[in-house]
């Protein structure tokens, strides 16, 4: 019995592949920087920025393995398929990080090397730009406010009264039941009119909900009474 050995490499070589892995590392990690240098909330972690590396070379090393086999294609396809991840993304923003790093793994994997390292850094030099010059903010502070008043609608009017005074707007969010029923519990989004504060916005409140709990969310901040 003879047994025949196909050589599976022979559509890239050695040079392909050192090169599509040191491209893939080195572009990644330019866009680790990136993402580090641009972060601006308290959800940074070191470990999701090393996991962009990891994905920009596995794909590239996944695209060397496919190269122009539509059957090795749709086997990955169906193995991969199989992969589960069940943590959550904790900015919309680290989404387009990771599609970002998975092009630039497929362009170095299917060996368009200027294209991968032009695109990075266009790509991260619009990214810094955004984040130099802050495009895009919207400069409206706005507030949560939680409200327990007795049931009843007439206790629904005033609480509403007293935003119509002390906020530009505000939308109801939710009503929920508190204290066994004995309470309910307004959610509203606002933004508090220029002159009025927290404070003046909690005193009205107290003056129509009977003398029960009142908080004002800013962003980080909590006034709360």
């Amino acid at each position: 019995m003879t047994i025949d050995f196909q050589d599976l490499s022979g559509t890239f070589t050695a040079f392909d592949v050192a090169m599509s892995l040191t491209l893939s590392f080195v572009l990644a990690s330019i866009i680790g920087w990136v993402y580090r240098r641009t972060h601006r909330n308290v959800s940074y972690s070191q470990s999701y920025v090393q996991t962009l590396i990891i994905v920009a070379m596995v794909i590239a090393m996944i695209m060397l393995v496919v190269g122009s086999n539509i059957a090795r294609a749709f086997a990955l396809v169906g193995a991969l398929s199989v992969v589960r991840f069940r943590n959550a993304i904790k900015e919309t923003r680290d989404v387009g990080f990771i599609f970002l790093v998975m092009a630039v793994g497929m362009a170095a994997g299917t060996r368009f090397y200027l294209l991968a390292g032009v695109a990075t850094v266009g790509i991260c030099l619009v990214i810094l730009l955004m984040h130099r010059f802050n495009w895009f903010s919207l400069d409206v502070q706005r507030q949560v406010v939680k409200v327990q008043v007795p049931p009843g609608p007439e206790y629904h009017a005033l609480v509403e009264d007293a935003l119509v005074r002390h906020c530009s707007e505000f939308e109801l969010v939710s009503t929920e039941s508190a204290r066994g029923g004995a309470l309910t519990e307004l959610n509203f989004t606002a933004q508090l009119k220029k002159g009025s504060s927290s404070a003046d916005l909690i005193s009205a409140l107290n003056e129509v909900n009977s003398g029960q709990r009142v908080t004002v969310l800013t962003g980080y901040d909590q006034t709360d009474l």
